[in-house]
Formats: structure tokens, sequence, C-alpha cells
């Protein structure tokens, strides 16, 4: 057990020799729990050098160990769920020495990927893929006639969605060669390890009980009462210790629960599981944050842990307020004078500032877990009723419930506001996080507006402006802190579709869409060009649109946002449908997906920093026809 971060690297003797899951598997079991115990250390050390999701992975530890002792991996599949667990995978896997470097530019993935290494069969950022991943694997191989295991490991909270059970709900009716691991860190559905628990599942997952299964039903067969007799009894025997009913309807053949840190045990029943034939789940009984005193204390606090930095004096900007506040708060001041409000979120209650929410006002605060699709019809219902429900949700999981937004939501054209967290790049979680395509997905659905502050303040009013509008709206704003300007808290009723000219200046006008406004000005005011915060993407401010196409030559549209189908091209669509022609230069995401690094270091790659539009600008004006000169008393004009 420790109860603090280690900053020197620990002394790892055996864990040092682990290159490959070969060298795990030329161990002895009895050296296994002096590699856990090292590597748990290891994993407690990189994390404080680099920051990165925590508690999840020193939770599997034991289970990491022993999928990779008992499998043949690389060649047979483990596809891990909520890649926050794969640390200890990762570090076991010929990856140790790259550690140092994980979520950093260049560096290792804080999640699974394919193109980093073999023992990466799947890559994950998303919850809940991993059963119809290692299903589709599991009939891949049975169709190649390919004699391989492929288990799928999901837990933290990722069965609560409704795409693992479509899986499981599958995965029976093909009869499929699978191994799924239910991870169960005692968030969701698990009951306590007890003694007949532990009991029973022993004897269910030996090879005793399971050669007596298989042969018992070829006895039964012949005999179909005796063998519903025999089913009803098996099935109520372990429904009085364990969940096993609602799997078995499913088509699993069960076996626990287990404790997760036993290794002789996971290590035993693995073993003996892997060679019963079709579907079967293994559930695990595992801590979040095991070994490390905070986080088994505190599991949701240590869900994730900020780089370890030297003790600095006071920060200048400690006034700054993250957006996810600005929302929360301003969730609370709306609830406070309006009792129809509803607040809704897919597992992301912390993430999106709603804490307070959810104490003030924990009658109208709804967790959904996991299940974005369901969050999103759930607020359409409150909607029909007359409530106000606000989706919180992140831009990278709104996309999991596009067809209820589109379906749900739009087309009855019903009252929902949805607070889009995490829009745009968000540094070192990468793509699979990143909120680029939110912008381009939002903007084609009928009846949505949708806004886009570039401010803390802008935040607070747009959100009141969206509340308001009586019909779906969204607000989508960053990760990360504001500028520091001040909250006004009574609504200014910033007008839908109206924007505001900032600077006026000559040639070039930077319409800018959102928060990068402040690297806008600093171009402006060194070259003498006009800046508009538009603030809204939908409907656009035409009027603001037409005034700069007509006082200037060139506009430049900047958003935190794909090119393909942002605001820029709205901005383009509209100058098109107006046969206004005007060299337009469009400033966003390119059509790739950025990798992970620092958010200033990602702003930089797509040349959305100060150097980059500054740049972009100078290239397109260079290309632009020269103003014509006329002198007095020349012969050629």
């Amino acid at each position: 057990m420790f109860d603090e971060i280690p900053l020197q690297r620990p002394q790892t003797p055996l864990l040092d020799t682990i290159n490959s899951s070969a060298d795990l598997r030329a161990l002895s079991e009895k050296q296994l729990p002096q590699l856990a115990a090292e590597l748990r250390q290891f994993l407690l050390y990189t994390v404080g050098q680099t920051g990165g999701h925590f508690g999840a992975g020193l939770g599997v530890v034991e289970l990491t160990i022993a999928l990779h002792y008992v499998l043949n991996t690389p060649e047979d599949r483990l596809v891990w769920d909520v890649g926050h667990q794969t640390y200890p995978h990762k570090i076991l896997t010929g990856r140790r020495e790259q550690m140092a470097t994980i979520r950093q530019a260049d560096g290792l993935s804080g999640f699974p990927k394919r193109s980093e290494s073999p023992y990466d069969t799947f890559g994950v950022g998303h919850s809940s893929t991993s059963i119809s991943a290692a299903l589709g694997m599991a009939l891949a191989n049975r169709d190649l006639d390919a004699h391989r295991k492929t288990v799928a490991i999901i837990g933290d909270g990722a069965m609560t969605a409704g795409m693992a059970f479509e899986a499981i709900n599958h995965a029976a009716h093909t009869k499929a060669d699978l191994l799924v691991v239910l991870n169960d860190n005692n968030m969701s559905i698990s009951p306590n390890v007890g003694g007949l628990a532990t009991y029973f599942s022993r004897i269910w997952a030996s090879k005793f009980y399971t050669s007596l299964r298989e042969s018992g039903k070829k006895v039964l067969e012949s005999l179909p009462q005796a063998r519903e007799l025999a089913r009803k009894a098996e099935e109520h025997m372990k429904g009085l210790v364990s969940p096993s009913t609602l799997f078995e309807e499913l088509g699993f053949y069960y076996v626990g629960p287990i404790d997760g840190h036993d290794l002789p045990r996971l290590t035993h029943d693995l073993r003996n599981l892997s060679n019963v034939p079709g579907a079967k789940l293994l559930h695990v009984i595992t801590q979040k944050g095991k070994g490390f005193i905070p986080a088994e204390r505190d599991p949701v606090g240590y869900h994730a842990l900020n780089k370890i930095e030297p003790k600095k004096r006071a920060s200048v900007s400690a006034n700054k307020i993250r957006y996810q506040d600005v929302f929360g708060n301003w969730l609370c001041y709306i609830a406070n004078r309006d009792s129809k409000l509803i607040g809704i979120t897919p597992a992301m209650c912390e993430g999106s500032g709603m804490v307070e929410f959810s104490r003030q006002f924990c009658d109208r605060f709804y967790d959904v877990a996991i299940a974005e699709q369901h969050a999103v019809t759930l607020a359409a219902g409150f909607a029909c009723e007359g409530l106000k429900p606000v989706v919180a949700i992140y831009s990278t999981f709104l996309q999991r419930a596009y067809d209820q937004l589109v379906h749900d939501v739009a087309l009855q054209n019903l009252d929902v506001t949805f607070a889009i967290d995490r829009a745009g790049l968000v540094g070192e979680d990468g793509p699979t996080h990143s909120g680029c395509f939110d912008i381009s997905f939002l903007r084609c659905i009928p009846n949505m507006i949708l806004a886009a502050p570039s401010d803390e303040n802008e935040c607070h009013q747009l959100l009141s402006t969206a509340y308001h509008y009586e019909g779906p709206a969204a607000v989508r704003y960053p990760r990360g802190t504001g500028t520091g300007v001040p909250i006004i808290a009574e609504w200014q009723r910033f007008p839908i579709g109206q924007g505001r000219q900032i600077l006026r200046g000559k040639r070039v006008a930077l319409l800018n869409f959102g928060v990068l406004l402040p690297e806008v000005q600093a171009v402006a005011e060194k070259y003498g060009y006009s800046v508009y915060d538009m603030r809204w993407i939908k409907p656009l401010d035409t009027q603001l649109i037409l005034q700069a196409a007509s006082q200037h030559d060139m506009i430049v549209t900047v958003e935190e946002g794909s090119i393909a189908g942002g605001a820029g091209a709205a901005v383009a669509e509209f100058l098109a449908a107006q046969a206004t022609v005007k060299p337009i230069l469009i400033l966003g995401i390119p059509d790739k997906f950025i990798e992970h690094a620092s958010r200033s270091q990602q702003l930089r790659e797509v040349g959305l920093d100060r150097n980059g539009i500054e740049q972009a600008i100078a290239a397109r004006l260079a290309k632009l026809p020269q103003p014509t000169i006329l002198r007095v008393g020349a012969v050629n004009l």
C-alpha cells in the first residue's frame, strides 16, 4: 500500500525483465505477486511524472498480469474497454520505458492504439465498444479457422451503455467462442464478495463442474423435461449468491464474482474458462485506485492525475475560471430562478461542473451513466411535458447520440438546451476526445441554433439566451480556463443571430467564432485589420457578414472546429447565395485527426495560434491582385 506518489523511479528488478508477454509467461506463478507490487509502484511513479488516467489502471494490475500470463498474447486477442484501464497493459507489452512520453506529442497514446503496438488490438477512446469489437474478431477467427482466443475486458461503468448489451445479446446468438471479463470496481452492479459467492464461483470455474455440465447436456438432450429441471436448479442456485441470471438468460456461461486482486484465483479461473466453448462471462470485483490509499478513499477524485509540478508561487491567473465551472455556476443561477430546469448528464457530473447543482437540486439532477442516446431522448421526454431540460455533454460524446438529437429533439422542435463542453481541441487526450465536428454536424439540423462564445461572460450570457429559446439550442465551449473576463450574472439578452464588431480596420475582416478571439485580435491590432466577434454559428449574423464583405478586400473566418462544413463554410455558402464574390480564407481544423499533444501544440500544428493566423493571412494576401494606383500625368493608366 502506498499513500504518496513516488518522486523518484522505484527499484523494480522483476518488472525490468518484462519486455513482452512471453517474458511474463516465463515467470513462475509464485513471482506474480512481486511483479504486481512493482508494476503498481512503477505506475504510480510514471503517472506522477506525466499526468494521466490513474485509478482504473491501479485497479486492474492483477487482472492485466493474469490475462497476459494465461493467454498467448498478442496472438490471442485482448480487447480493452475504456482505455483508462490500459496503462499496466502498455507497461507489460514493451512500452515500459516510453511511459514518460504518454499523452505528449509524438509519445504514447493515453488509450489503446492499433498503430502503436500489436498488443493493442482495437483503438479505444469511447466506452462500451469492447464486446462488439471482440465478437467481430471471434467470428472472423471462426471463419478463418484461426485457433486463437478472444477476450473483451469491460468495466469502469461501460456496462451501463446499451451498446454493450446489444453485443452480449448478439454474441450468444452466434455461439461465438468469446470470453467477456466484467471488471466491476464497485461503481456499478456488483454485490459484495462473500463466502458463499466465492465458494460457488470456485465450483463453477472448476474443470470438474464444466466437464460435468457439458457431458450432462448431451445426456439430457433426449430428456427435455429433465434438461429444463436441471437448468432451473443451476439457475436458482447461482441466483442465491450472484447476479448470474441476467447474463445466463442472455446466453452466457457466467462465473463469479471473484476477487480481481487474487492472482492465483484469476489465473486458475481464466485458464479453465479459456477452454470452455461458447460465450462466457467472468465477473471480477476490483477496487479502483487499488494500492494507493488516497485513490481508494476517493476513486472519483483520483480518476485522473495531473502532472506533479514543483511548488510555485501563486499564479497571476488564479482568478481565471474553467468553462465547465462557468456552466456549473450558470446552471445553479438559473435553477434558483426557474423550477422547470432539469439537469441531465451521461456520467459527466464532475467533468461538466455539475457537482454543486447535483447537491443543491438533487431532485432535478439526472446522471444517466454512460448512455448518451438515452440522455438526449430522456431530455426530449421532459420537454414534451413542459419542463426545461439542459443536457451537459462533451462534444465528442454527443456524436454518439446524433440520431436522437435529429429525430427525437430537432424533428419535434423540442425545447432542449445542450451545453457542449470540450468543444475544439482538448490536448493530451487526443483525437478520441477532441470536439472538432460538432459545428459541422449541428448546423445542418433544422430548428437547431448554435452559439460559440469568445469568453466567460459570453458563455454565461449565451447559455441564458439558448435556455430561453423555445426550441433545440446548443452552446459550445472549450476545455480549460477563460481569459479572466468578469461574468455579469443578469441576462444581458444577447440577441440570437447577432454578433458585434470589435475592431475597425482596413483590407481584411476577421470573423471570429469562439475562444480564439485573443489571437485574432492580436493579429488584427498588429496589421490594422477589422475584427468581428460573431457569437452565433447558426443563425449567422448576415448583416455583419455583408458589411464586412462590402468594406474589405478579404474575409478571414477563424474557428476551433472542422473546416469541412464548419462556420467558415457557412459564411462562404451565404456569400455565394447572395452572389457576392469576395476572397475568403477559412481557418480551422483540417481534414485529419489531430494527435495528442498539449493544446497549444495542437493549435500551432493546425495554424490556429497567433503566428499561424498571421502567416496564413499574409500568404493569401500575396495571391490577391494588388490595388491599382493611378498616377496623374502618367501616359499609360
